[in-house]
């Protein structure tokens, strides 16, 4: 007997995008965090293109012709992304003002999907997700606040720590979606 697989996401033959969008943003991360001299205005610029990147691949993974289950999660994920890159994009001064607000909405969008994924019960492994979502939406409290104060130094050590969070989540979301080979 076969075993059936479950899962919330569902599989898709592009879960190598969204892999290599993962393996960007911890890229990303490490190197704003070790290069912080980049300038608040690189990150906000690097962020903005790799969320209209995200956006893209999230895009393309719920317009497939299988789309998986909760695929408008991927469907609006992937437009507020490419809104909110565009928008850091267009202009730097204005990616200046909003950086920390545009992050924090993003990451309590995804926390609040990863909560409501995590409450499916789906797999051996359901209560990292209720965790991934707990700590996505801090960080995007954290953000709020350090938009709030204005203080850059914060929001550029969060930065780097969402960059390389971020990554990591969606580098493990990836292999939950890869098609399981049927013999």
């Amino acid at each position: 007997m076969k075993a059936i697989n479950f899962s919330y996401l569902g599989q898709s033959r592009y879960w190598w995008a969204v892999l290599l969008v993962g393996i960007l943003l911890v890229i990303g991360g490490f190197t704003y965090w070790f290069f912080p001299e980049a300038g608040y205005a690189i990150a906000s610029q690097i962020f903005g293109w790799l969320l209209i990147l995200a956006g893209i691949v999230q895009l393309c993974v719920s317009a497939g012709q299988n789309r998986p289950r909760g695929w408008g999660w991927w469907l609006a994920g992937g437009v507020i992304d490419i809104f909110i890159g565009f928008m850091l994009v267009r202009s730097i001064i204005l990616s200046e003002m909003v950086f920390p607000y545009f992050l924090a909405f993003v990451f309590i969008f995804w926390g609040i999907e990863a909560l409501i994924r995590a409450c499916n019960r789906s797999g051996k492994y359901w209560w990292l997700g209720i965790i991934n979502g707990i700590l996505l939406c801090l960080i995007g409290f954290f953000f709020m606040e350090a938009g709030w104060v204005q203080n850059m130094m914060m929001v550029s050590f969060l930065t780097s720590i969402a960059f390389i969070y971020w990554g990591f989540t969606v580098a493990m979301v990836s292999y939950e979606m890869r098609p399981t080979i049927e013999e």
